[in-house]
């Protein structure tokens, strides 16, 4: 069992029937009255997200998340296909469960995939990427008394914004989680 206190971003738990995700979650003390949790909830089958005040003291049972690194193969328009590396079995996933990551994930690359109850939910990119510039426009001398950036459009297609001094070929590093520029490499 986990209670409401114990929400952090990324937990999932199950709560009336439903696997759930916590997305966002705030802990509230007002002045006057209990304290209470504000959370945003996702409800991972269905992909709706709903916004919900949980007591501190409420409990759910925690789901049992399976996770396995796999390697995503190619996309055929509509489906993502990654495979198993001890089976060699392939999985093919739709966009919604692959969304967030497939933006950092080239072709051959690792991603981390979770199931819950044999069926994968969502996809994880590794935590740092290194991928080519595609495209960006030149910077501008002078410019750079703000640290000024400018966005680039990266070889899976992701646009980060990056320093005035990163030009079109250049191999940059990517903080997945929060899509910032690291680093050129």
């Amino acid at each position: 069992m986990i209670s409401a206190g114990d929400f952090k971003k990324g937990i999932t738990f199950m709560m009336d029937g439903e696997l759930c995700q916590v997305i966002d979650f705030q802990h509230v003390k007002p002045g006057k009255g209990a304290a209470f949790v504000r959370t945003k909830v996702k409800n991972v089958k269905t992909g709706a997200i709903r916004e919900t005040a949980f007591n501190p003291n409420d409990k759910f049972p925690k789901a049992f998340i399976e996770t396995k690194e796999m390697q995503y193969l190619y996309s055929d328009g509509q489906l993502y296909y990654f495979m198993d590396n001890e089976t060699y079995e392939q999985i093919p996933l739709n966009y919604e469960q692959v969304e967030e990551a497939i933006t950092y994930i080239k072709e051959n690359e690792h991603a981390i995939i979770r199931f819950h109850e044999g069926k994968p939910f969502d996809v994880q990119a590794p935590n740092f990427v290194e991928l080519d510039v595609t495209h960006t426009e030149p910077g501008v001398k002078g410019d750079t008394a703000t640290g000024a950036t400018k966005p680039a459009t990266v070889e899976t297609g992701a646009t980060v914004n990056v320093p005035l001094f990163v030009n079109i070929g250049d191999k940059i590093k990517i903080d997945t989680r929060t899509g910032e520029y690291l680093s050129r490499v």
